[in-house]
């Protein structure tokens, strides 16, 4: 007797299982989160066997499995190649998602062209028409090599194509607009979701495909979708920058094959996404000196970047101060204005301060701290820094500097950029020298009103 399928309800933003729908999901709390998904169950005479009536396993030893060893599929970017631990694994199973027009189909086409130089790859839209699809690989200069255009809904389709091991390289953009026959849900439901990535992944799994499949993102930067979805997949990428402009960065959010501290630092061109050589050149390409200016040292996965943090503080004409930050957490730009008060001397209860990082970039590490809270003291004050200088460092709440990790690599981007000198921490064994002596180029402070009182001076 063929089992009927059994529906269950899904939270998209913790993956938790339901048997009923309900407004709020019982493990995370959030409302409205609870879709349906129906639970294929496989066809033909494994559909009625029990759990007595399994094959047994047929384990391998794990000495014959790591003596085979495949190379992996160099995508052309470096950059992106280290984002990946060095190439595409055969077999896995990698998803990239991004806000709408970012550029992550622009991106893919190029991979899957670079790859196509010595492996076949096949690119599968579900969005787009061939016609569309050819234009793009014609203004990318992507139209020689191994490469297969085609355009398909249908997650069956696809993972029989991938079945029949003609392609090295499947790229599917995108998810959400892959459905399979046994749902009758619509394209982008969470079943659907579900059922099309797990169809996917088994049939690369069998003849080592690598597979890269596109997703979309909720309004909150979000990946779409169940996160059943991030869980099962080997790679996460994100994609992240101004649609319109600036720099774009992929980091690896997930990655089974590689560290998740690398990041990409790309630039939107006529001919594609670019990597861009030296960021922190063109970020202060354009910066004048004046109060409220301090570059900031921070760190884009290990990579080091210079970028300027501005700040603008200007008397409030309500009863209620604004403040905005553009490029940073406003609930910590709020926490650092409040430390600056009860520890320094400078009155900010009755101002409006504005935060901006230059050139779309978004900080989130907590070594911006310092460099923010100059900037808000020079533009308070009417004052600059005494040196061309970069800062960096994290503050607690009684207004004292941190460590901060890669010392180094900040100070030797700084010096790279002619820079005279860097003020942070006031202890930190990674910035010392190999002779054991702290490096002369960082001015150590040990606290935010030494910094203020230090290295502010009147224009």
């Amino acid at each position: 007797m063929v089992k009927k399928p059994v529906t269950k309800y899904v939270c998209t933003n913790c993956g938790a299982m339901t048997a009923a729908w309900a407004g709020r999901c019982p493990q995370c709390g959030d409302w409205n989160t609870l879709e349906e998904e129906v639970q294929i169950v496989a066809g033909g005479g494994g559909s009625t066997r029990g759990a007595g009536t399994g094959r047994a396993l047929k384990p391998q030893a794990v000495s014959e499995l790591v003596k085979v060893d495949q190379p992996r599929l160099k995508t052309g970017m470096p950059d992106v190649d280290t984002i990946l631990g060095g190439g595409i694994v055969a077999g896995s199973v990698n998803l990239i998602a991004g806000q709408p027009g970012i550029g992550k189909s622009t991106l893919l086409l190029q991979l899957a062209y670079a790859v196509a130089a010595h492996a076949s790859v096949l690119y599968v839209s579900g969005e787009e028409s061939a016609h569309q699809i050819g234009l793009r690989a014609q203004r990318l200069g992507a139209t020689r090599g191994n490469l297969q255009l085609a355009t398909s809904t249908s997650a069956d389709d696809i993972a029989a194509t991938i079945i029949s091991g003609t392609y090295q390289l499947v790229i599917v953009d995108s998810i959400q607009t892959m459905a399979c026959a046994d749902v009758s849900s619509s394209a982008g439901t969470v079943s659907q979701i579900t059922n099309s990535t797990h169809l996917i992944m088994t049939a690369a799994k069998q003849v080592d495909t690598a597979v890269i499949l596109v997703g979309h993102v909720t309004k909150e930067g979000a990946i779409a979708g169940p996160k059943v979805l991030e869980h099962v997949v080997d790679v996460v990428l994100q994609l992240e920058g101004d649609r319109y402009g600036g720099f774009k960065i992929l980091r690896a959010v997930k990655n089974r094959f590689g560290s998740t501290n690398e990041a990409g630092i790309f630039e939107m061109v006529d001919a594609g996404l670019m990597p861009v050589d030296n960021p922190s050149a063109a970020l202060l390409e354009e910066r004048q000196v004046s109060d409220g200016s301090v570059v900031l040292a921070t760190l884009e996965g290990t990579r080091p970047l210079l970028v300027e943090v501005q700040a603008l503080v200007n008397k409030s004409s309500y009863g209620y101060p604004k403040r905005a930050a553009s490029g940073i957490d406003l609930n910590r730009i709020n926490l650092l204005v409040a430390m600056l008060e009860r520890r320094t001397k400078l009155n900010l209860a009755e101002m409006d301060i504005y935060i901006n990082i230059v050139g779309g970039m978004k900080i989130s590490e907590p070594a911006a701290d310092l460099a923010v809270c100059l900037a808000i003291g020079s533009a308070a004050k009417g004052m600059q820094l005494k040196q061309n200088a970069v800062v960096f460092g994290e503050l607690g709440l009684s207004g004292e500097v941190r460590h901060v990790p890669f010392a180094e690599k900040r100070i030797a981007e700084a010096k790279k950029l002619g820079f005279d000198g860097a003020i942070g921490p006031k202890v930190m064994s990674s910035a010392k020298s190999k002779s054991g002596k702290a490096d002369s180029f960082l001015t150590p402070v040990a606290s935010v009103r030494e910094a203020l009182n230090q290295f502010l001076e009147k224009d």
